[in-house]
């Protein structure tokens, strides 16, 4: 399956956001999805009903700081059963999940049982020679020069078999020299998280940050979604691909070519409250935020770096920490303006209409226009 590497929209996403300087319930929702609100602001509403074409179901988040601002669905989220997509919809948030895995290294060496600076043989043991270089660090920025990835999202590997092959590739470039978009980095990540912490990776992210961020509704299998909360995906024919759990999954999540790396459900309002935890200190400390927001890496041939887990972009009011994701038929997009909390977090359940319109293409121009209306909000 094609993975969408996200930054090719980093220079256009730089621009922007540095000029800028910065229907109804979904069947089946649980009973306090159903009866929590959905705040709309108008000026957004409106903007949104001239910009978004006809077809296509998703969420809309704003938040300016801590305040809610904006929380509300557009379109279907499964048009044979005619489902609106709400607030509280779950859809595959993709390679935002990267933040996620990011946060739980952060975590992990906050508690003492890891440092970034560690080498992966010092967790994983022996390891070829050309890859005894390799750290946290330069998993966590992209520059650790693993390929791309390894295989196709479904394809039914375990987390050894994954790392043996991972070991194995050949390096595109040597440890700590090139950025190069690794989802398999990211997956190695994730198995670090298991091996350090002796738990499964999902149930460390539930345990450390989702439960203290009050975010019940993110996850693989914990959350035990029914099907009816959770978004039907369509291509650019409009041809239904089924949800996420409807491609060959194991008992507790995706496979390990996708796991870590992408594939994470949440719904709009869990990935609120994932922005307003880490505007304290309540999963993550000032110092490891810091470090997870820090440029470490240019992202080649554009304005912009790679955190931990986030792109970062300097604008005139200091950093941006974004990032997006997509396979061949969602898209999402997640950006925070770390100088006064503004936050914009969007995703469709059909990125583009072959030959007609393609929301992957409006990202800038959507971000920039909703954090401008989030800021002027009444």
């Amino acid at each position: 399956m094609r993975r969408i590497n996200p930054f090719p929209f980093a220079i256009a996403l730089t621009a922007a956001l540095a000029a800028a300087g910065c229907g109804g319930d979904a069947v089946g929702a649980p009973r306090a999805a159903r009866s929590a609100p959905e705040p709309v602001d108008r000026s957004i509403a409106s903007y949104l009903d001239r910009t978004l074409p006809k077809g296509p179901g998703g969420t809309v988040v704003a938040a300016r700081g801590a305040e809610l601002v904006h929380c509300k669905g557009f379109g279907l989220a499964d048009r044979t059963a005619g489902t609106p997509a709400t607030c509280d919809t779950v859809h595959d948030v993709m390679s935002i999940t990267k933040q996620f895995t990011a946060a739980a290294i952060m975590k992990l060496e906050m508690m003492g049982r890891l440092r970034t600076t560690d080498r992966i043989g010092t967790i994983l043991g022996p390891v070829p020679a050309d890859k005894r270089g390799i750290t946290l660090h330069h998993l966590l920025t992209h520059t650790a020069g693993l390929a791309e990835g390894l295989g196709d999202d479904y394809e039914p590997v375990s987390r050894d078999e994954m790392l043996a092959k991972a070991l194995k590739s050949k390096l595109v470039s040597r440890p700590g020299e090139e950025f190069h978009y690794s989802n398999t980095g990211f997956s190695v990540l994730a198995a670090i998280v298991e091996k350090v912490s002796g738990t499964s990776y999902e149930r460390f992210l539930a345990k450390y940050l989702f439960a203290p961020a009050g975010m019940t509704r993110t996850g693989y299998v914990l959350p035990k979604f029914s099907r009816s909360e959770v978004s039907v995906e369509y291509d650019e024919d409009g041809a239904s691909q089924g949800r996420p759990f409807d491609h060959p999954w194991a008992a507790d999540g995706p496979y390990w070519y996708l796991r870590g790396n992408g594939g994470m459900l949440s719904t709009g309002r869990d990935m609120f409250k994932w922005h307003r935890a880490l505007l304290g200190d309540t999963i993550l400390s000032a110092a490891a935020k810091a470090k997870m927001f820090e440029p470490h890496a240019r992202i080649p041939k554009t304005e912009a770096a790679y955190g931990y887990g986030w792109g970062v972009l300097h604008t005139k009011d200091g950093r941006v920490g974004w990032h997006n994701g997509g396979n061949d038929w969602s898209f999402a997009s997640y950006s925070r303006i770390l100088h006064d909390g503004t936050m914009v977090y969007w995703v469709t359940n059909q990125a583009a209409q072959a030959g007609r319109w393609n929301l992957e293409e409006r990202e800038l121009e959507m971000n920039q226009a909703l954090a401008d209306r989030t800021r002027d909000a009444d």
